[in-house]
């Protein structure tokens, strides 16, 4: 059953959550009396679109269904969740809170606020349980965190469904078990601002060389380890106790003054916006947000691997998205007189080349994780490998045959062209669609990780792998088997 979210306000927050739920397959409802509305979430649903399935190395789920509403009442009727985007002023916030009342009475009322309290969000509300903060960070559609706030009067039970709700969506929950101004995140980030501020006011640095300091040091560490874990690595053997005795001492000389702003005179923050333009030269926010997407999916993908950090929620997401789908059966669940789909997935943008296509090497990628899908629906998954037995490639062969660009939804099948002892010979085609993309030839041997020399596989392995190629035995044998290079394609 499509889930549905209201959204109520279309601006960069607003727009970010849009792009998150329609991506993950939710239907939702927006409402903003901007008339611009409408256009600024579809230019961001542009870079959502072209970024977001990157981060996966399953295929989202159909998009949902985007509508704008006329009027708030309209949008929140019977919505699951209510998103409240609005500007940051408990005012503004509560007037559209008794409108959301009116018409809706169980949806979870979710704020996207950056630091005001939930008990003061929630004290005129008729059912207050149901209001809980989820702040966010931008872009919305790609980075994962997501601070849960409950006020005095939440309901827990409110607090435990959107954890499931923004898990499901690929994003990290997390509770913050006290009601602080500012929550934790922006606590933190604006001691860091508060402290740039003052570097620009002293003259010490630009905003160039102030976000160098960041972004070629602390912040590469920042994207994997928190400040803790950072500091603890950094006394060595003696961990943060090591480095709270050599350095705690630091820490009371006054080389910050985080307890203090710069007075904002108009000279001062022109000052800081022409620095800021001069940074961003011909650069257009629009351009900086497509250089920002592609190298945070980069990031997160390079995280992925290690399976770490925001990686580890990337890898999390794969998992649900694959469960219960096809992309999960094994050997007994599935047909043996047809291809096998052992790949669905977006091409991510760090696939292609300077040419706009996909890198030969990712070819070879692509055709590799088929394999491994193929290996594992037969039993040779990490479990059985971790025993001392796995199947090692021999031989490749890969026909390109035409172009693959970023943000292909492509389908990869297998065949099981010779099964049996030690060997295994597989033939994968790449589709988009109907259009052929590519094939590729792999034959693999059996092989004891111990002696790493080949020997037969398990007989559970060996009897799923001889059901297969019994099964496309009869099937009409795929052009191109068995060529070598320079022959007809």
């Amino acid at each position: 059953m499509t889930r549905t979210a209201a959204i109520i306000g279309g601006g960069i927050i607003g727009g970010g959550w849009a792009a998150r739920f329609l991506l993950n397959g939710w239907d939702v409802r927006v409402y903003d009396p901007d008339p611009e509305a409408e256009r600024k979430i579809t230019e961001v649903l542009v870079n959502a679109r072209r970024s977001l399935p990157g981060l996966t190395d399953v295929a989202l789920p159909a998009e949902g269904c985007l509508s704008f509403g006329a009027s708030l009442a309209e949008v929140v009727a019977d919505a699951e969740l209510i998103v409240e985007a609005v500007p940051e002023r408990l005012d503004v916030k509560r007037a559209v809170y008794a409108e959301i009342e009116a018409a809706n009475t169980d949806g979870i009322i979710a704020s996207s606020t950056s630091g005001i309290m939930p008990s003061d969000l929630q004290a005129e509300l008729a059912y207050p349980g149901r209001l809980i903060v989820a702040h966010p960070f931008n872009p919305v559609y790609l980075l994962p965190l997501v601070e849960l706030v409950g006020g005095a009067q939440t309901d827990a039970a409110h607090i435990e469904k959107a954890k499931g709700i923004y898990s499901d969506l690929g994003m990290y929950p997390l509770h913050c078990r006290v009601e602080i101004e500012g929550f934790l995140s922006d606590r933190l980030q604006e001691a860091l601002w508060r402290e740039a501020l003052w570097l620009l006011k002293d003259e010490v640095a630009t905003a160039e060389e102030i976000d160098a300091a960041v972004a070629y040091g602390p912040g590469l560490r920042w994207a994997q380890m928190g400040t803790m874990q950072t500091f603890h690595l950094a006394g060595g053997e003696g961990g943060m106790r090591a480095m709270l005795a050599m350095f705690g001492p630091c820490l009371k000389w006054p080389w910050t003054k985080l307890m203090d702003v710069p007075e904002l005179t108009d000279d001062f923050v022109e000052m800081v916006g022409d620095q800021c333009d001069t940074q961003a030269g011909a650069l257009s926010p629009r351009d900086l947000e497509v250089i920002r997407d592609d190298n945070l999916v980069g990031i997160i993908r390079s995280l992925k691997a290690q399976n770490w950090g925001a990686g580890a929620v990337a890898q999390a997401h794969d998992r649900r998205l694959r469960a219960g789908t096809v992309q999960a059966a094994r050997a007994a669940d599935l047909p043996a007189d047809q291809p096998v789909l052992t790949a669905r997935r977006v091409v991510p943008l760090d696939w292609t080349d300077y040419n706009g296509h996909m890198t030969e090497s990712r070819y070879l990628h692509a055709f590799a994780d088929a394999t491994d899908r193929f290996m594992e629906i037969i039993g040779c998954d990490a479990d059985y490998i971790a025993s001392g037995g796995s199947y090692f490639t021999a031989e490749t062969h890969i026909r390109h045959l035409d172009e693959v660009h970023a943000g292909a939804r492509i389908d990869i099948t297998t065949r099981v062209i010779l099964g049996e002892g030690k060997k295994m010979h597989l033939w994968h085609e790449m589709r988009e669609g109907d259009r052929l993309l590519a094939s590729g030839e792999h034959f693999l041997l059996h092989v004891s990780l111990e002696t790493r020399k080949p020997t037969p596989p398990s007989e559970a392995i060996a009897a799923a792998l001889v059901r297969f190629a019994a099964g496309h035995a009869d099937l009409p044998a795929p052009e191109g088997l068995g060529r070598a290079i320079g022959g007809p394609r």
